[in-house]
C-alpha cells in the first residue's frame, strides 16, 4: 500500500514539475520573474490569488482548530471571507498603478528615497518568513505522515522543492502550480463535504447535535481558545487589516496588465476561497467526531492533522486499501498547496532582496535583465536555506494560529505605511521608518509573550496582538513623519502619487 501512496504522491507532484519546466523555458526577463510579464487574465490571477491564500493554515490549521475547539477554531475560518474586500475597496488598484514587481516599489515611487525602500524591505522579509514558517511546519507533518519519515528531512524536502519552483520557474510557474492547487483543493473539499454530509443524512444539524453528545455543550461556545473578550476582535483586525499588508498577495497585482483586471481577480478570489473557508468549519467538527481529538492530539499536537486523520477514516480506516488511498490522495493535495504557496512566499521575499535591496539600493538600478534574474535566483537559495531552518523550530505548533501572528505582524508593520503612503499628503520617510519599526517590534515582541508561545504564564493576554500593535506601528508612523520635518517637494510629489493611483497615468 504504500507504494500506491508514493504513487499517487509522486504523481501530483511530477505534474507540478512539468509546469516548472514548462514556464523555466518562458522565464527570461526580470518582468517575467516577478510578474509572469503582466499578462495574466482576471480568472487565472483570481485562482492563482485563490491558491495563495487558501494555504497550509486553511487546509490543516483551521480545520485542526475546528476540531480542537470548536467555535473559536471556527472562527479563524470565518474570519478569512471578509479578509480581502480591504484589498478590494482600498489598496488593489494603487497598488497595481503604482508599482512594478514590489511592495518596495510602491514605497519608493511616493518617497523618492533609498532609506523607505529599505524600511519596505525589512517589514517584506520578516513578514514573508513568518508566513513561510507555518507553511514549511505544515509539510513537515504531512510528509512525515505520509512517507514515514522524520519531521526533519520532510521540512527539508519542502524546502528543496520550494527552491526548484522558484529559482528555475519565477511567477509564470508559481502561478499555475497555485491554479493547479485550487482546482485540486476546492474539489478536494466538495468531495470531503458530500461524504460527510452523507453520513449524517445531508443534515448539518446533527453533526453539530453529534459533537454536542461527545464533548458536551461547551465545545460549541467561545471561550476554548480564546481566553480574553478581545480576542475574537483582534483577529478580525489582524485579517480584514493585515491581509492588505501581505507582500506576497500584493506581488499578484503586477501580474495583470491593469487595475480593471486587478479588481476582477480579488472578486473571483473572494468567491472561490469563501466558498472554500465555509465548508472548513465542517470538516474540522467531522475530524473531532469521527477521529476523536484524542487521536488528532496523538498525530500532532497541534491539530495539523485533523483532515488527512478524517480522509484516511472516510476511506476505510488505518491499514486499509481506500484509507491509504485516499490519505495519499489528500496529503498529496495539501502538499501541492504547500509548495505552492511557499512558492509565492519566497518569490516575493526574492523581489525584496535581490529587486529592492540588491538592484535598487546598492546598484542603484544599474543591472543588466540578465543579472537581475541571476541575483534574483541566488536569492532564492539563501530564503530557503532560512526558511528551512526556522521550520525545524515550528515542530508542534498550529500552523493557522502561526500564520494569522504574521498576519497581525503584516497589520502592524506593512499596513500603515502602505495606506498613508497612497492617502496623507505629509507622510515622509521617517514615517516610513518608523512605522515599520515600532509595527515590527511591537507585534514581534507581544507575540512572544503572549498565549500562543508562553500559553499560561503569558504577560500579554491576546493571541493576535494587531489590536495593540497596529495602532502602535500607525503612531510610529505618525511621529516619525513629525521627527522627519516638512519636505515640500515630497508633498508636491504626492499629487502625482495619488493621480498615478487612481488612474494608471503618470504626470509631470
Amino acid at each position: 500500500m504504500k507504494f500506491i501512496t508514493l504513487g499517487i504522491f509522486l504523481f501530483i507532484l511530477g505534474i507540478t514539475l512539468a509546469v516548472t519546466y514548462w514556464a523555466a523555458k518562458r522565464t527570461k526577463t526580470t518582468s517575467e520573474f516577478y510578474a509572469a510579464g503582466g499578462n495574466l487574465g482576471a480568472v487565472e490571477n483570481g485562482f492563482a490569488l485563490a491558491g495563495d491564500w487558501m494555504s497550509a493554515a486553511a487546509f490543516l490549521g483551521f480545520v485542526g482548530l475546528s476540531a480542537l475547539f470548536g467555535w473559536d477554531g471556527a472562527l479563524y475560518a470565518l474570519g478569512a471571507l471578509v479578509a480581502f474586500m480591504t484589498i478590494l475597496l482600498l489598496v488593489a488598484e494603487p497598488l497595481r498603478n503604482t508599482g512594478r514587481y514590489t511592495l518596495g516599489d510602491v514605497i519608493a515611487y511616493r518617497m523618492q528615497r533609498p532609506q523607505a525602500r529599505v524600511a519596505a524591505v525589512v517589514g517584506t522579509i520578516v513578514v514573508n518568513l513568518a508566513y513561510l514558517i507555518p507553511q514549511m511546519a505544515g509539510g513537515g507533518v504531512l510528509i512525515k505522515l505520509l512517507l514515514d519519515i522524520p519531521y526533519s528531512a520532510s521540512v527539508v524536502f519542502v524546502g528543496i522543492g520550494m527552491i526548484v519552483y522558484v529559482a528555475f520557474g519565477g511567477m509564470l510557474a508559481t502561478t499555475w502550480v497555485q491554479i493547479i492547487k485550487a482546482v485540486l483543493l476546492i474539489s478536494t473539499a466538495v468531495v470531503l463535504v458530500v461524504w460527510i454530509l452523507a453520513l449524517f443524512g445531508f443534515n448539518p444539524v446533527a453533526l453539530f447535535d453529534g459533537m454536542e453528545a461527545k464533548y458536551g455543550s461547551k465545545i460549541l461556545s467561545p471561550g476554548n481558545f480564546f481566553k480574553h473578550p478581545l480576542d475574537a476582535f483582534s483577529l478580525g483586525i489582524s485579517f480584514v487589516l493585515g491581509t492588505a499588508g501581505l507582500p506576497h498577495i500584493m506581488t499578484r497585482f503586477y501580474t495583470v496588465p491593469d487595475a480593471k483586471t486587478a479588481r476582477k481577480s480579488v472578486i473571483w478570489l473572494m468567491f472561490l476561497a469563501g466558498g472554500f473557508f465555509l465548508v472548513t468549519t465542517l470538516i474540522g467538527f467531522a475530524s473531532a467526531l469521527l477521529v476523536g481529538q484524542d487521536a488528532i492530539r496523538a498525530a500532532d499536537k497541534g491539530g495539523n492533522l485533523a483532515l488527512p486523520l478524517l480522509a484516511q477514516y472516510l476511506g476505510g480506516g488505518v491499514g486499509t486499501l481506500g484509507g491509504q488511498i485516499f490519505l495519499a490522495f489528500v496529503a498529496a493535495v495539501a502538499f501541492a498547496t504547500i509548495l505552492a504557496v511557499v512558492a509565492g512566499l519566497t518569490l516575493a521575499t526574492s523581489g525584496a532582496i535581490a529587486h529592492d535591496l540588491y538592484v535598487n539600493v546598492i546598484k542603484q538600478g544599474v543591472l543588466s535583465e540578465k543579472e537581475q534574474v541571476r541575483v534574483a535566483r541566488v536569492s532564492v537559495i539563501g530564503i530557503g536555506i532560512v526558511a528551512t531552518v526556522l521550520g525545524l523550530l515550528a515542530q508542534g505548533q498550529n500552523v493557522a494560529v502561526l500564520v494569522i501572528l504574521a498576519i497581525s505582524i503584516a497589520a502592524s508593520a506593512n499596513f500603515p505605511i502602505v495606506v498613508l503612503s497612497l492617502f496623507w499628503r505629509r507622510f515622509n520617510t521617517g514615517g516610513v521608518i518608523g512605522g515599520v519599526g515600532v509595527g515590527l517590534i511591537s507585534a514581534i515582541g507581544l507575540a512572544l509573550i503572549g498565549p500562543a508561545f508562553m500559553g499560561k504564564e503569558a504577560m500579554f493576554p491576546i493571541v493576535n496582538p494587531a489590536i495593540a500593535s497596529m495602532p502602535l506601528g500607525f503612531l510610529g508612523a505618525y511621529l516619525g513623519t513629525l521627527l522627519g520635518g516638512r519636505n515640500a517637494k515630497l508633498e508636491a510629489h504626492f499629487d502625482q502619487v495619488l493621480f498615478k493611483a487612481q488612474t494608471a497615468i503618470a504626470i509631470d
